[in-house]
């Protein structure tokens, strides 16, 4: 009987050990897991012209370069006792942050000589869409959109864009 019972406690104790040493072990292949994969964001954006009689550009824009944001981040500091702050924004060049390399799809403009031409709407619709299917089926998912409109403000004007911007990550 005391062997039988010594035994029984032996492998309970022996057991949740184990059970406890899987579960710890199982919460740091968790844990290394989240913090090895790093997500990677890309933005891909669509300008549609909404100028009259088609005289706009309407494109679908990809970077092909990495870019760098430290290139054009300064630090302010306040203004010290002599009335000096550390103003460095001015030794930013512009030109510097542009880049040399991307793609430009081109698509239909929204407006023909009588107005809105939704075979044009259809038709960016369908290159739009083509685009988020090459990027999901590369590995992209799409997890945001935003868009924003400047739109002719009359006769004298003539100018629009209908701008949406697509965000997509990758682990």
């Amino acid at each position: 009987m005391f062997s039988n019972g010594f035994t029984h406690t032996f492998a309970t104790t022996n057991t949740k050990n184990l059970m406890k040493k899987m579960l710890l072990l199982g919460i740091c292949i968790l844990a290394l897991d989240l913090t090895a994969s790093a997500q990677q964001y890309k933005i891909i954006t669509t300008v549609e012209s909404i100028v009259p009689m088609g005289l706009g550009r309407s494109r679908i824009i990809e970077e092909k370069q990495p870019m760098d944001h430290k290139k054009a981040t300064t630090s302010r500091v306040a203004k010290d006792a002599k009335g000096d702050d550390d103003e460095k924004q001015e030794k930013v060049d512009r030109s510097d942050l542009k880049i040399d390399t991307f793609d430009e799809t081109k698509m239909l403009n929204f407006y023909s000589g009588v107005g809105i031409n939704f075979q044009n709407v259809a038709s960016n619709d369908a290159m739009i869409s083509s685009k988020v299917n090459a990027m999901v089926a590369e590995g992209w998912e799409l997890v945001f959109v935003t868009s924003g409109v400047e739109s002719d403000a009359g006769k004298d004007d003539g100018k629009g864009i209908f701008i949406t911007r697509y965000i997509f990550k990758k682990k």
